[in-house]
């Protein structure tokens, strides 16, 4: 186990807690002690990581949208990326599993190797607490966010800017149309208009927000599907 601690780059005080993340349930039934394995830790696992990653894209996208911000969330812990992430470890090489398990390849398995990736990081957790279960995540999910495709976040007025440049004597302008709602709490509406004409009208919890679905709702009647 001392190998990949080097990898987690975490040294755990209570070593045990390392063991139960890694130890399938098809080893524990095997052992004659079914609740001995990492369902538990999965299922905090879990919930930690949706916090750290919540967190992580609430503070560094301030102006995205409810909506696009689940998308990302929901790309960043799917099995896929947690996968990925567990083979970096290697953690697939230090899973317990039982013979059947074993022979039928469940050590490259994908659930198998997410949900031990979130069995681990519960481990981190309960061991030494958010900070370090922080730690741990971030450093992939930093990386991960390098490689993510541009659709997860659209940029609704870019694409619109782009049609309307197709004849250079139309003119875009964004026009705050409405504010209301205590500091904590605002809510703008925007209008885009082309020349005189209001084509979009969009709201959200900030102006950029709101020329934002502003420029959505004048590409959705210009017959353009972002």
């Amino acid at each position: 186990m001392q190998e990949l601690e080097n990898k987690i780059g975490y040294t755990f005080r209570d070593k045990s807690l390392l063991r139960l993340a890694l130890t399938h349930s098809s080893y524990a039934n095997e052992n004659g002690n079914p609740a001995h394995c990492n369902e538990r830790l999965e299922f905090l696992g879990d919930s930690v990581l949706s916090i750290i990653v919540s967190e992580y894209i609430f503070e560094k996208y301030k102006d995205s949208l409810e909506g696009d911000l689940t998308k990302l969330r929901a790309s960043l812990v799917c099995e896929k990326s947690l996968c990925g992430f567990s083979r970096e470890l290697g953690i697939g090489e230090h899973i317990l599993l039982g013979k059947g398990e074993e022979q039928n390849g469940g050590r490259n398995r994908s659930s198998i190797l997410a949900d031990a990736f979130e069995a681990v990081l519960a481990a981190i957790y309960l061991d030494a607490g958010m900070e370090q279960a922080k730690k741990h995540v971030l450093r992939f999910v930093t990386e991960e966010l390098k490689h993510q495709n541009d659709e997860v976040f659209k940029d609704y007025k870019t694409t619109l800017q782009e049609v309307i440049q197709r004849n250079r004597e139309e003119q875009l302008s964004y026009v705050l149309a409405d504010e209301s709602g205590p500091d904590h709490n605002k809510s703008f509406t925007v209008e885009v208009r082309l020349n005189s004409n209001i084509i979009g009208v969009g709201k959200g919890r900030s102006k950029k927000q709101a020329e934002q679905m502003a420029a959505k709702q004048a590409l959705s009647l210009m017959g353009i599907e972002e």
